[in-house]
Order: structure tokens, then sequence, then C-alpha cells
């Protein structure tokens, strides 16, 4: 075992997180109000107002981290177990970035319903859901049916996170070079669960247009065979009525976004418009190797954090949730994201450059910024458990 090696497991040995107490238990008077029988008390007044849990307990500052360990990383289906430490990741971040104490849970089933009715069955404990790892298509259908059966924020990370953060690097991106979003043309080369939101938030952002590309070329009306999530991606993407393969869509396109694990020819990158913008996020791998990037391309990001413009998810989650958890949000709404997505890119403001069209992830403006805009907007949207925003 390399030094390198070495210190990633010394690191990991007995896990990254535990839990502290938040008061100091040293003689029977405390102990009697912290347990029995004092807390029958509390336990009292919860039961007859259930609002009361949220002022007496971890609750609203709580989320649980979840998956089924059948998406990881760049890893694949790896199993719960080989997930945890993942997952304990997470949790440290959400800790470290935005003050959120968050609980890892990895689930021993990778069917739909069981997944949702865990969920359900353990949501009373927790103010947010943070869904983490789990296969397309599967994660849309556990989503959306959570969604509906919570009133607490459920955000699917490798879904949301991404496209804040891309849509944040696209707007500095677009600013720096002087164009509007919409008259770009994107490249989405993925159609899984982080294509199909980018593409989404993109759109709603007002790009002029996405094509996307999975395995069978470009998802367009005319193709069969497509799945719900595709079918509903090919109405809305593709103005430009494209057909073919990978090549055609690169074709004087504006942006390439990869959330896949495909390589890309130079001479299929050869083939973007003058100026591009390339974001290739495949990790360890990138779909286009950086230095041939940098031949095409005005800017330049990966998900690589040896690289300029690391587009990470960590710069979403932690303000994502802090700002909803703050003000009790029922939900996390598309105005939410776009909110987390513009207070990101706003992080940069003077320093933008083609080096630095997102901020760092160690930048402390971040969360804080994220976290105020998305609970001003929830406000505003009436999404609310509270009638302002809170301080944590």
């Amino acid at each position: 075992m390399n030094p390198e090696t070495e210190a990633i497991f010394a690191l990991h040995h007995g896990g990254k997180i535990e839990i502290r107490p938040t008061v100091l238990v040293d003689d029977l008077a405390t102990l009697s109000m912290a347990y029995t029988p004092g807390v029958a008390d509390v336990c009292l007044a919860i039961a007859a107002d259930p609002q009361l849990v949220d002022q007496y307990t971890w609750r609203p500052n709580l989320v649980a981290v979840v998956t089924d360990g059948t998406a990881v990383l760049g890893l694949g289906d790896i199993g719960p177990q080989a997930a945890l430490p993942v997952m304990e990741g997470k949790a440290l971040l959400f800790k470290n970035f935005g003050g959120v104490n968050a609980v890892p849970i990895v689930l021993g089933t990778t069917d739909v319903d069981e997944i949702v009715a865990t969920v359900i069955a353990i949501a009373p404990g927790f103010g947010g859901i943070n869904l983490e790892d789990i296969s397309a298509p599967r994660c849309f259908e556990v989503e959306r049916r959570l969604q509906a059966a919570l009133d607490i924020p459920v955000f699917h990370d490798d879904q949301h996170g991404t496209a804040i953060v891309v849509l944040a690097a696209l707007k500095n991106a677009a600013r720096l070079t002087d164009r509007d979003l919409g008259d770009l043309r994107v490249v989405m080369l993925g159609a899984g669960a982080a294509g199909a939101a980018v593409t989404g938030l993109l759109l709603t952002a007002g790009v002029g247009d996405v094509t996307v590309v999975d395995r069978g070329g470009i998802v367009s009306r005319d193709r069969a065979n497509l799945t719900p999530t595709k079918a509903a991606l090919a109405a809305i993407t593709n103005r430009a009525g494209l057909s073919g393969g990978l090549r055609d869509a690169m074709s004087g396109a504006d942006v390439f976004v990869g959330v896949s694990t495909a390589q890309v020819a130079e001479a299929d990158v050869a083939l973007l418009a003058p100026g591009a913008f390339i974001f290739s996020l495949a990790n360890p791998d990138p779909e286009i190797d950086p230095a041939v990037a940098r031949r095409y391309a005005s800017v330049v990001a990966t998900g690589r954090s040896d690289h300029p413009n690391q587009i990470n998810n960590v710069l979403a989650f932690p303000g994502v949730f802090r700002g909803a958890l703050d003000v009790r949000a029922t939900t996390v709404t598309e105005g939410m994201q776009l909110a987390a997505a513009q207070a990101i890119a706003d992080v940069v403001g003077d320093e933008l450059s083609a080096d630095l069209v997102i901020p760092s992830a160690f930048d402390a403006r971040v969360a804080p910024a994220v976290a105020q805009a998305v609970a001003e907007v929830a406000i505003a949207e009436g999404v609310v458990r509270l009638a302002a925003a809170t301080p944590h």
C-alpha cells in the first residue's frame, strides 16, 4: 500500500463522523431533566402539540442521507455497506459546510416500494431527506413519491445539486464572454439522473436549446423505445430537430456538458463552435481531457479538484438544506434551485475569469449566500412553516 493510500485508509479508520452531546450530564439533577423523569414533560407536550418537536428536539436541523448503494460515485452498484463511507462523507460535508446534522442511512433493498415505505417510516425523526446514489430510472420514482408523501424537503443531490452548480458555472461563463443563456445550444452527454435534472434546470433558466445524447444517439421524439424519462426529455429538448449521434450534436454547439462514463474524441470536440464552454464532469476521467478541451474552449470545467472550475455539489447541498431547514420548508422548489445557482454565481463577483467561473468549495461565503437565497424564495413561494427566515 503506497503512502497516499495508507493516508486515505487512516483517515477513514473508525468512520468519519460521530454524535456529540449538546448537554453536559454531570449531576443527578441534569440527568433527571435530560432523561427520566423530566423528559416525560417534553414528550407529553409534543404529543399534545406535534409542532413542538421542532423546538425541543434536534429534528429541525437533521437530515437523513439515504442510499441503496446502486449508483455510487463512479463505482456503480457496490451495495449499501460499500456505499457507507460515501454517505459518511456526505454527512461530514453537511456539518462542515452548512452546520447541518446528517445521519447516513444505507438500505438493504433496491425495491422502490420498500425504499419509499422505509423512508416514510423514518421521516418523523428528520427535518429533510437527501437521496444519494440511487440508480436511474428508479431514483426519479423514489424522489417523486417521497415528495408527494412528505412535508419536509426531499432532495436527490445527484440530480439537483449537480444541476444547480452547472447552472451557476454556465451563468458566469456566459457573463465572462458577454453572451446570453438564450443564445446557447448545449450538448448534454448522459441522460441519467444528472443529465435529466441539469437539462431541465438549464431550460427553465432560459438556455436556448439542449441536445441530449445517450448510448443510442440523440434523444429525439422520433426515437423508438424511449424510457418515460427520456421521452419526457425528448419532448422539451432538441428544438433544432437534430438526429444521429454525438458528432451530429457537437457540430456547432456552444456548450458541452458531460455527465457520463463515455470518452469523446478530439475530432468531435473540434466540431464545437468557437469559444465554446466544456464542462466534462465524469470522475476520475473527464469525458474530454482538460488539455484537449482547452484547445477548443474558452471556459473549461471538470468534476476534479486538481483543475480549475471544479463542479462540486458541496457548493449547493449544504446551503440548500441550511436555507430550507431554517424556514421549515416543506419542499425544495425549482425556484429555490434557481436562486441557489444565482447565489453561487454571484459569489464569484468581480473575480470572474476563465479559470474562476465557479467559487472554491472552501469559499466560506457560498453556503450562507445559498441558504439566504433559498430561504427567501421558499418564503416568497409560501412553502414554509415559519413566517420568516430564522438565523441558525
